[in-house]
């Protein structure tokens, strides 16, 4: 693996080679099965092949294929079983690990962006790079003061590979299918392309993870590293030590799971009114769980890294989200739908049945229905077939709505953090957390509730930078 492949030809043969090689290992099992070879022995093959050369070619260019990867990882849960086992795998590795940027490429890029003397501002770093982003990769390195810290190397060249690849995917959406069966991929590559710009500068997700260091600071469950240096292409924050998010979904018990299903909960959906933004990239490879010596799974905490994709929402989330919710709970069908209606869920020129629109929300909100509810696998495929098989009366309905741009972010990011759940198969106090944070959402909740301060713009937090 040399630099980061700019040319687009390049980039645009490799990412290609998906669905083609999809295309080909088809034609290459159906030859076997009439070879003789059992359907099923074929079928696992074919599957295990897919998923291996998807990691190899997302993983390698970085860049948006390597985003796209790791959106498609955390709905993995949605798969029917059979699928599941080779994704589930392959894709979790985009989670923690991709081929590493070559050193002198690091080197380069420090010395460029910090002067000649980078070396010095450290006591000590570490070639090897501890994680592999999509846009960067991070090295561990202990600062000039002494602290430990995390330095995040913007690859050469990103800007334009996460153009490139998204808009080649684009492109390939539909052939791209038959690896995530049942998603609809083409509007998640479009929300992707449409964050490019703010993935690749440092200063606003310096300034965003400030915000939230800030906000977080001596919190009981939530830890935010604190940013010690920014300039352009290069990031320095606090080292944050602790077990990856994916582990726990591979190794955790059932009251760590939990734990950490609760945290992750908790910390989506307080971050907008506690500091008017939504962290936008929740799969498991940007979250630590951190014990600080405490073996109780209770005393951990979230650590939460990678900054660079938020939704800012100086009000918090929506009013709307909460209200919508709360009256589906209740039954209240016709004002629900009458609410949906003013803010464009539904369109002028249609007419739908208010029963049938609360029937199709409320298997979304059943985790809200129970006091504490168990995310599964089961359930999450369950859910992508009501809404996926295009004979089913949801799908029907389902295509008759419409999602306002405003909303595009904060929907993602809420599946998104559901996958996530499935994955963990955490048991929640879901309800618990929404009356908590969600305006809105807490039944008969007066006008100044919760989160009513967040839904003034927020003052600038007071931060010195450290400068090198």
């Amino acid at each position: 693996m040399s630099d980061l492949p700019r040319k687009a030809v390049t980039r645009t043969a490799k990412l290609a080679a998906l669905p083609l090689g999809f295309a080909g290992r088809s034609a290459w099992g159906l030859g076997k099965r009439l070879g003789g070879y059992s359907a099923d022995l074929v079928g696992h093959e074919l599957q295990q092949r897919t998923a291996e050369q998807l990691f190899k070619v997302l993983g390698e260019l970085k860049g948006g294929a390597m985003k796209f990867g790791q959106a498609l990882s955390v709905f993995e849960s949605a798969l029917p079983d059979e699928l599941a086992g080779p994704y589930r795998a392959t894709l979790t590795r985009l989670q923690e690990a991709a081929p590493p940027m070559p050193t002198r490429t690091v080197h380069a890029v420090l010395e460029e962006r910090l002067g000649q003397g980078w070396l010095e501002l450290f006591e000590e770093f570490d070639d090897k790079p501890a994680a592999a982003a999509s846009v960067g990769q991070v090295h561990h390195a202990v600062w000039h003061d002494g602290r430990e810290v995390a330095v995040k190397v913007q690859y050469p060249g990103a800007g334009e590979a996460l153009v490139t690849d998204l808009a080649q995917l684009g492109r390939f959406a539909r052939l791209l299918g038959p690896l995530i069966p049942g998603m609809d991929i083409k509007p998640l590559i479009t929300e992707l392309h449409n964050r490019v710009t703010e993935e690749l500068d440092y200063a606003l997700e310096a300034e965003a993870q400030r915000a939230y260091a800030a906000e977080y600071t001596g919190d009981e469950d939530v830890l935010v590293p604190g940013v010690v240096h920014q300039s352009d292409e290069v990031l320095v924050t606090e080292w944050l030590e602790g077990t990856p998010l994916s582990a726990v979904i591979t190794d955790g018990s059932e009251e760590e799971r939990n734990r950490a299903g609760e945290l992750l909960s908790r910390f989506l959906f307080s971050g907008p009114v506690r500091t008017g933004l939504l962290h936008a990239d929740p799969h498991p490879g940007n979250f630590r769980l951190v014990t600080d010596g405490h073996e109780a799974p209770e005393r951990w905490r979230l650590g939460v890294m990678d900054f660079g994709t938020v939704d800012r929402l100086p009000a918090g989330l929506p009013s709307t989200i909460g209200t919508v919710l709360r009256m589906t709970l209740d039954g209240e069908a016709e004002a629900a739908y009458e609410l949906l209606r003013e803010e464009g869920f539904v369109r002028e020129r249609i007419e739908l049945d208010p029963d049938e629109v609360r029937d199709y929300l409320l298997p979304i909100v059943e985790p809200a229905c129970v006091e504490e509810f168990t995310f599964s696998r089961e359930w999450m495929r369950k859910q992508a077939a009501r809404i996926a098989d295009p004979r089913s009366p949801a799908h029907q309905l389902g295509r008759q709505l419409n999602l306002p741009p405003s909303y595009l972010l904060i929907h993602r990011v809420t599946l998104s953090t559901i996958g996530v759940l499935c994955q963990l198969g955490a048991t929640v106090r879901m309800r618990d957390e929404m009356e908590t944070w969600v305006p809105g959402f807490a039944p008969d909740e007066p006008e100044e509730a919760v989160g009513a301060e967040s839904r003034e713009e927020p003052d600038e937090p007071a931060y010195e930078e450290t400068s090198a």
